[in-house]
């Protein structure tokens, strides 16, 4: 703003400058011209009344008064007129006082000195003259008018230095009223031009912090500033399209290394867990194919069992890797989920049905209250796996507490969402325990019976699935055991 006002005080100098210029110009010109063009308008008034006063006196019009147009002349011009005869005989005279110090030679007809003479032609003589008696200045007509009279004509003329000195302070008085109005119309004015200046400023302050939400708006004006204000506009569209298109470029740049450093970090994840996990069963496999080739058992059925350990080795390590590619899938976002709405109930008898033989071997009493149909949205294969995990984990580890053996799952809903939660009559998780068996390959049975003890990825499969959901699960003590649960979202 500081600027701006800067500007306004710019041209209000410019034009007061300009002003006191011309001020200054005219105080010089009225000292140097006006007592010559005084001079000269003088001369010609009296040149003009000469030719008329002689045409009076050589018109044949009879009807013509000239004592009454003399004095028209006189009273009109101010001046003092006197007409005489060749023997000194006075025709006409406007000043009685004018008409006697002529005749008696009191006052000079003809100039003494050169430098008086203003006119002189074809015996008409102009010259100043002073009058002693009352102090006056005039300037003088001499002439012989054709009919033989003797025309003087006197005009009294004012002090030049005076009318000079008059004009000169009126120019200043002018010239001073002049700037202080001019100020007042600059001020006006120059918001017009200033305005629009200060507002392209300010926008181009904010283009240079990379704010482009403020336009200047274009009147239906065609001049400079218009043209400026489109020029700015353009600029501010085109580098806010490019920085956009650089921005864009540099997210699609980040999301690019983002996946590069995740597609790393799953690989090296994976090599480590797959080496850690699979140097038992390949230790086995090494060792029983060994045996086979050096015939440690030569009966059939210790070859077969031989055989069919490897062949069990062999799955589980195909079951591992393959649960292995698809946790990393799950955890680096490279799974997409078939999210549809289905029936819950009808998801969960199934499991159950599918469990129905290891759930009747274990003489396991399930609780299940098959209500009225719940339907959920996600994805079917994940949901049925992470209940499939939650039913296999209470079943390994149920036990019988005060002579009850059991499984319950039950459905409860609140605020838009279903809990599924899967209790087991058991030893309750310690609380150390309860954040670690998420972890993938944890187990609590330190043992790691190879036999019932699972892989330890299942738990980890459903931490990852339930993340991608953002929902909660979790586990809980109970009196008598053990509770998992999980959250999905409602379909309404």
């Amino acid at each position: 703003m500081q600027k701006i006002k800067s500007l306004r005080m710019k041209l209000f100098i410019t034009l007061a400058s300009t002003l006191i210029v011309i001020i200054v110009s005219l105080i010089l010109l009225n000292n140097i011209v006006l007592r010559s063009f005084y001079l000269f308008s003088k001369k010609q008034d009296l040149m003009r009344v000469y030719y008329l006063i002689n045409n009076y006196y050589n018109s044949e019009n009879d009807e013509i008064d000239i004592e009454l147009e003399l004095e028209k002349i006189s009273i009109k011009n101010n001046f003092d007129i006197l007409i005489k005869t060749e023997s000194n005989i006075g025709v006409y005279s406007s000043n009685k006082n004018f008409l006697s110090r002529i005749l008696e030679k009191e006052f000079p007809v003809t100039p003494l000195q050169k430098e008086n003479i203003i006119y002189s032609k074809d015996g008409i003589v102009i010259h100043k003259a002073y009058d002693s008696k009352n102090g006056l200045n005039y300037i003088m007509l001499s002439a012989t008018l054709d009919n033989g009279y003797t025309l003087n004509v006197r005009v009294p003329i004012a002090s030049i230095d005076e009318s000079v000195r008059i004009s000169n302070e009126f120019l200043c008085i002018i010239g001073v009223f002049t700037i202080i109005i001019s100020g007042v119309i600059v001020s006006v004015i120059s918001r017009k031009f200033t305005d629009p200046i200060y507002e392209l400023n300010t926008i181009a302050k904010k283009i240079s912090k990379l704010d482009f939400t403020h336009k200047y708006y274009i009147t239906d004006t065609d001049d400079e500033i218009n043209e400026l204000g489109k020029s700015i506009n353009t600029m501010s569209d085109t580098m806010e399209r490019v920085i956009k298109q650089l921005r864009d470029s540099n997210i699609e740049l980040e999301k690019d290394i983002e996946e590069k450093s995740k597609i790393d970090e799953m690989r090296k994840q994976f090599i480590s867990d797959v080496s850690h996990e699979l140097k038992t069963p390949i230790a086995l496999i090494q060792g029983y194919a060994e045996g086979l080739l050096e015939n440690v058992n030569t009966d059939d059925e210790s070859r077969k069992f031989y055989a069919e350990v490897i062949l069990d080795e062999s799955n589980k390590m195909d079951i591992l890797v393959k649960q292995l590619l698809e946790l990393m899938k799950l955890e680096y976002g490279k799974r997409e989920f078939n999210n549809v709405k289905f029936n819950l109930i009808e998801l969960e008898k199934e499991v159950i049905r599918k469990s129905k033989v290891m759930i009747e071997e274990k003489h396991i009493n399930i609780q299940f209250k098959e209500d009225d149909p719940i339907y959920v949205y996600g994805d079917t294969f994940y949901i049925e796996q992470i209940v499939t995990n939650y039913l296999t984990n209470a079943i390994k580890h149920v036990k019988e507490v005060n002579g009850i053996k059991e499984i319950k799952l039950e459905n409860i809903i609140k605020d838009n969402k279903v809990r599924i939660s899967i209790f087991n009559t058991g030893d309750n998780i310690s609380e150390e325990n309860q954040s670690r068996i998420w972890n993938r390959f944890y187990k609590i049975d330190e043992s790691r019976n190879r036999n019932d003890g699972g892989s330890g990825i299942g738990l980890s499969i459903v931490k990852a699935i339930m993340n991608n959901y953002k929902n909660e699960y979790g586990t809980k003590n109970r009196g008598n055991g053990v509770e998992f649960y999980f959250e999905l979202n409602l379909y309404l």
